[in-house]
C-alpha cells in the first residue's frame, strides 16, 4: 500500500479504469464495503431542465430527472449518501416566488442527508433561510458561521455523523466569507470564523475522538482562485484529518477530482460538479472490513 491510500477513477458518465494505491481486484471483494456518495452543489433554484432554446444546455437537468436518476442509483447501490455543497437557493423565479420552500421540499423528497450553505441561500435574509427550513428533514450542516446573535441561533449543526453499514462517517461545513460578498443588512450578526482552523478542529474530533473512518467536507469555500484566497485546494493543503472535499461555489465542472496531499502526507479528494444541477456527483467509497485501506472511485452523472 503506497503513501495514496485513495485511487480516483473519473469520467463524466462511466468508471475508468484505476491508477494507483488499492488493487483494483479487491473493488467487489465481500470483504471490501462499497458506500455510494452522491452530491450536488450550486443548483441555484433549477427545478425545470433548461429550455429548448438552442443553448448548450438545452433539456439538461431538472429535479425530475435528477430524483429519477437517484432512484435508479440507489435501488442499484446497497449503501448510499446524498449531500449538497450549498446555495440552493437563487436563480430563477421559483426562487423569487417561493423563496426557497420548494427547493427543499423537493431536495427532502430525493433523500438528501445534509445540506451546506452558500452565500445565495441568504438571498432572502437570514430570515428567509430560517423560514424555510421546516421544509427540509435534512440538517443545514455549518461549521464556520457563528449564528449565535441570528435567528439561526441553535438552527443547524457544526457536524453529523452518519453510520453506513459498519462505516462511520463524518461530516462538517464550511462556508465562505459573507463579508463583501452578501449585504450585512442579509446575513445580519452572523461571525464568519477561520475555515482552516475550524477545519483542523472539526476533522480531527471527527476522526480521533468519534473515530469516524471517513471525514467528508461540504464546503462552499471555491474550488481554487489566482490569488491567495482560501479554497478547497489551499484547505486539502492545510488539512490534516479529511478524506474528501466536495466542493461549491465557484462552479467548477472538473472531468476528474483533484488530489492533494494533506499535512501528513495522505491524500485528499476534491471533487465539484459545476451548477444547476447538471451533473451528479458520484463517488464510490471502497472500504476493507477491518478499516485499514480504502479507496474512491469516481463515476459523475450527465442529468440528461
Amino acid at each position: 500500500m503506497n503513501r495514496r491510500s485513495f485511487i480516483v477513477n473519473s469520467a463524466l458518465g462511466s468508471m475508468a479504469s484505476a491508477f494507483t494505491g488499492f488493487p483494483i481486484d479487491a473493488i467487489g471483494d465481500p470483504d471490501v464495503m462499497k458506500i455510494t456518495l452522491l452530491h450536488t452543489n450550486d443548483v441555484h433554484s433549477r427545478i425545470d431542465p433548461f429550455p429548448m432554446d438552442g443553448g448548450r444546455n438545452q433539456g439538461k437537468g431538472g429535479a425530475a430527472k435528477r430524483a429519477a436518476l437517484i432512484k435508479e442509483i440507489k435501488r442499484q447501490e446497497d449503501i448510499t449518501m446524498l449531500l449538497d455543497s450549498g446555495d440552493v437557493f437563487q436563480g430563477t423565479p421559483y426562487f423569487n416566488f417561493f423563496a426557497g420552500e420548494l427547493e427543499f421540499k423537493l431536495m427532502s423528497q430525493m433523500g438528501y442527508e445534509a445540506c451546506t450553505i452558500g452565500n445565495h441561500d441568504f438571498d432572502a435574509g437570514i430570515e428567509g433561510l430560517e423560514k424555510q427550513l421546516p421544509h427540509a428533514n435534512f440538517p443545514l450542516v455549518i461549521s464556520n458561521y457563528d449564528f449565535g446573535n441570528t435567528v439561526m441561533n441553535g438552527r443547524t449543526k457544526t457536524h453529523l455523523i452518519l453510520q453506513k453499514g459498519d462505516a462511520k462517517i463524518g461530516i462538517f461545513g464550511l462556508g465562505i466569507e459573507l463579508y463583501g460578498l452578501v449585504p450585512k443588512s442579509l446575513y445580519k450578526e452572523t461571525i464568519y470564523l477561520d475555515p482552516i482552523s475550524t477545519a483542523n478542529q472539526m476533522a480531527g474530533q471527527l476522526k480521533h475522538d468519534e473515530n469516524c473512518d471517513v471525514v467528508i467536507c461540504l464546503s462552499h469555500l471555491g474550488y481554487r482562485y489566482r490569488e491567495n484566497k482560501i479554497s478547497d485546494q489551499l484547505l486539502a493543503d492545510y488539512s490534516y484529518d479529511i478524506d474528501i472535499i466536495l466542493g461549491g461555489h465557484t462552479h467548477t465542472f472538473m472531468d476528474r477530482p483533484d488530489i492533494r496531499n494533506n499535512k501528513k502526507g495522505k491524500p485528499v479528494v476534491i471533487n465539484q460538479v459545476g451548477w444547476a444541477g447538471l451533473l451528479l456527483g458520484r463517488l464510490d467509497i471502497h472500504l476493507e472490513k477491518n478499516k485499514k485501506k480504502k479507496c474512491v472511485t469516481c463515476a459523475n452523472r450527465w442529468v440528461d
